[in-house]
């Protein structure tokens, strides 16, 4: 337990009594397959009816044309988030027909690459950049890997706690924004040394259709169930495993998150190093193009995490820019299922689990990385995503193998503390509550959402793509039946008429080409923005 976390606690405990410092913020990146009333994916366009994907603000694509994305604004209480996310569904539900949304992350059937059609964003330069990006995406990982869904959970803190922060770490002499922006990536390394609890108590993709292997190949670890499925007997997430978002050029990189400015430059090195396969493939014949580029990652946003510090952009800034320039302003946790038992994926105690958990982080003393305990990290993440639920499954904590419910248990000891300390700021105890729902989790893995699917299918003896349909039907009619607030349809009807609007402004503005565009704009990425020293200290 950290020597650390204890006084930091008593003393903010006395602050937030006074009103010291308000409540975390957060907003939530949700996506879902659409897919037809059998359970394969959609081949019609993104409706019309929910707005430009290019510039409505909260409902997009992601990869695929049928894959939407929802994002809320941001709130300082999950329920609000979350009521909104609901609204989205029961929008989208009054235009989608028969079409139905997916609620598992691991794809409905598909038939082949070419089943995946890539998201289009019309003619402008950017909406043409973004497709330009995903045609990468297809050349360098093909499309099936990117028809895999989850929830991105975006989570900045309170300015004023980190000015509490600074006065009690006898920090008074360093700016705030490299203060703000080192505990950010203290919380980071944190959240690394231990996001192997998430995958096991959110994990929730232990099965998938035969059709994600178009190759026939059942790799090692996956066994059949019934005529058209896979399934893992101990995984928590295939999502998260070498079937879902990894990638070997990528995993050369070894992003350092031990300092801001570290992690900037390796992302810039590989958005401007080439790689020998990509420039083999071509970029460009004649006025096709096949990627952005043929460097390591086209884009800043190519690089697949768990956890990514990040700052709003202006019009002419990269992620990486805008970290350099201003610091870090909140995270982003990217290794969330979707619960499949769930209309939208998470709920309100996921939801203040991983405020407390996020919040432990950052008071946890930690320090940094070095190489050989960025090994045993990853390794410990491949083996909770392959065998979390595994009695027999041991972890490498400090050099000695734990068992997963011990470890779990300690580090749940500490979140207990973290949560009284939020629950001084709300009415009644909901992060002691979120806690007290989800420890016994620790002691019996059939609680978890992996468990509780992997039941279903050996219970009914059911195909993957059957037990999910039927939850994605349950989910519909009870979406579609609810009804959503007058002045929140009034709201999403015209940001449907106005993201349309703002598109053609965009399309009918363009008059570069789009080769000078893109090389600009790789120009311009390719410049750094004063960047305020960071301290090297490695203390939380």
């Amino acid at each position: 337990m950290s020597e650390t976390l204890s006084p930091h606690i008593k003393r903010l405990g006395r602050l937030a009594d006074q009103g010291r410092f308000g409540r975390l913020r957060r907003g939530i990146e949700k996506e879902g397959l659409r897919v037809d009333g059998a359970g394969r994916i959609a081949q019609t366009p993104h409706p019309r009816a929910l707005g430009s994907k290019l510039t409505h603000p909260h409902i997009t694509t992601d990869y695929s044309e049928a894959l939407l994305e929802y994002i809320t604004p941001v709130y300082s209480r999950p329920e609000d988030a979350l009521d909104f996310l609901a609204d989205l569904h029961r929008f989208s539900y009054r235009h989608l027909g028969e079409e139905l949304i997916w609620p598992a992350s691991m794809p409905a059937r598909l038939e082949g690459n070419d089943s995946v059609p890539i998201a289009d964003y019309g003619a402008s330069n950017v909406g043409m950049m973004k497709h330009v990006y995903r045609k990468g995406l297809d050349v360098r990982y093909g499309r099936i890997m990117q028809a895999i869904a989850g929830v991105h959970y975006n989570v900045s803190l309170p300015d004023d706690l980190f000015a509490l922060l600074r006065e009690l770490d006898g920090e008074g002499g360093t700016a705030m924004q490299d203060y703000r922006s080192a505990r950010y990536f203290g919380l980071i390394r944190n959240f690394r040394r231990h996001s192997w609890l998430l995958l096991y108590l959110f994990g929730a993709s232990p099965a998938v259709d035969r059709s994600f292997l178009p190759d026939g190949r059942v790799p090692e670890g996956l066994r059949p169930h019934g005529r058209e499925t896979l399934v893992s007997p101990y995984a928590t997430s295939l999502r998260m495993s070498d079937l879902g978002y990894q990638n070997k050029v990528q995993s050369q990189l070894k992003i350092c998150f031990n300092s801001l400015s570290n992690y900037v430059n390796t992302l810039r090195h590989a958005i401007s190093t080439p790689w020998p396969d990509y420039q083999a493939k071509g970029v460009r014949r004649d006025d096709d193009w096949r990627q952005l580029n043929a460097n390591i990652l086209q884009i800043e946003n190519e690089y697949y995490s768990d956890i990514r510090p990040k700052r709003v952009a202006r019009h002419d800034e990269t992620p990486s820019q805008a970290l350099e320039a201003r610091g870090v302003e909140y995270i982003e946790v990217r290794c969330l299922d979707l619960d499949p038992f769930d209309p939208l994926g998470i709920d309100a105690t996921q939801s203040r689990f991983l405020d407390t958990f996020l919040m432990w982080c950052l008071l946890t003393e930690s320090p940094w990385i070095s190489d050989e305990e960025c090994a045993h990290l990853d390794d410990n993440r491949r083996l909770v995503v392959a065998r979390g639920r595994d009695p027999e499954l041991r972890l490498d904590h400090l050099g000695r193998k734990r068992a997963l419910a011990d470890w779990g248990g300690e580090i749940f000891a500490g979140l207990g503390e973290v949560a009284d300390l939020l629950d001084r700021l709300e009415d009644g105890a909901p992060h002691r509550q979120a806690l007290e729902a989800l420890a016994p989790r620790l002691e019996d893995a059939s609680l978890t959402p992996s468990g509780r699917l992997l039941a279903r299918l050996e219970e009914n003896g059911e195909d993957f793509i059957e037990t999910v349909l039927g939850l994605a039907r349950e989910q519909a009619a009870r979406l579609r039946e609810e009804p959503i607030g007058r002045a929140r349809e009034a709201l999403f009807d015209q940001l449907v008429e106005t993201s349309h609007q703002q598109q053609g402004d965009i399309e009918v503005a363009d008059v570069e080409p789009f080769a000078d565009f893109l090389a600009h704009y790789f120009e311009r990425a390719r410049e750094s923005r004063a960047l305020t020293p960071l301290r090297a200290g490695g203390r939380a």
